[in-house]
């Protein structure tokens, strides 16, 4: 029962901070992935209570102390600045530390894979997306432009500008493939340790393959929204088909990991020898 204050505490922390989520970060297509994060995240450590009662014994007080007097402060911060992505950090801290309080550092070492997931909460701050996208940006513009003017359309760029006829336009972060990136590294670690995790080697395979499908895929909707520019206007590109394409690369991004996941199977079965041997 001497838990329940702390339990309490987490708690109204984590309600504001789960609302500022929900009216900022998970309301754009960067943070699409949050709310199935947290879902499924959850989900993965419900799902082993079980076994958590069983291991369960109250863990160090001191190491509870220190996480909650790093973690208290920093949370304060970050929602009194508007730190979003500190004040998330923050609280996943807190959470763990009270976690610890309550079951002990061997379930929460047990429990490694579902804490990682639940990090992917975390809003990317806006620095990071700068520098990250930039590179992305430039590539997919002149992946795009060189494939589209080698078919014959009237096409160049400049930076991360496209011009194709009479219309310009820029590749957005949006376009650039850093959203989904995110989104689709989180579904995809989810999926790898929910039917691939006991073959480990084959598992981080498939989870660095993510990262040029993901680019990829932004390609081909970067190419369409060029073609829906050049052939229907531009309206109709920068309006509902624009956000109707996002949806449509990530969902296809989505099924292209299943699909060289169905592909790779040999492969699979190949790197699962070793460890099925020395077993």
């Amino acid at each position: 029962m001497h838990h329940w204050p702390l339990i309490l505490g987490v708690l109204a922390m984590a309600v504001p901070t789960l609302v500022s989520l929900a009216r900022g970060p998970w309301s754009l297509e960067s943070g699409v992935h949050g709310p199935i994060v947290l879902a499924t995240g959850l989900w993965l450590i419900f799902r082993r209570l079980p076994e958590i009662r069983e291991q369960m014994v109250p863990g160090n007080v001191l190491l509870t102390a220190l996480g909650l007097a790093i973690g208290v402060p920093l949370y304060i911060f970050g929602r009194a600045f508007d730190f979003v992505s500190i004040e998330v950090a923050a609280l996943l801290l807190v959470m763990l530390s009270v976690g610890h309080a309550y079951v002990g550092a061997r379930v929460i070492l047990s429990l490694w894979f579902p804490i990682f997931y639940l990090g992917f909460m975390i809003p990317v701050p806006g620095w990071v997306l700068d520098a990250v996208t930039q590179p992305l940006k430039l590539l997919v513009s002149e992946v795009v432009t060189q494939v589209l003017a080698y078919f014959g359309y009237p096409i160049g760029r400049v930076g991360v500008t496209i011009y194709v006829a009479n219309y310009q336009l820029l590749v957005e972060d949006a376009c650039a493939g850093l959203n989904s990136l995110v989104s689709l590294s989180a579904i995809g670690l989810f999926y790898v340790y929910m039917l691939r995790g006991s073959n480990w080697r084959y598992s981080i395979l498939l989870l660095m393959l993510v990262v040029p499908i993901a680019i990829a895929a932004n390609m081909v909707r970067v190419a369409a929204l060029v073609l829906i520019t050049f052939h229907f206007g531009d309206a109709a590109a920068q309006g509902y088909l624009h956000n109707f394409a996002g949806m449509v690369t990530f969902t296809t991004a989505l099924l292209f990991i299943f699909l060289v996941d169905k592909i790779l199977s040999p492969v699979r079965n190949w790197l699962a020898q070793p460890a099925e041997a020395g077993a």
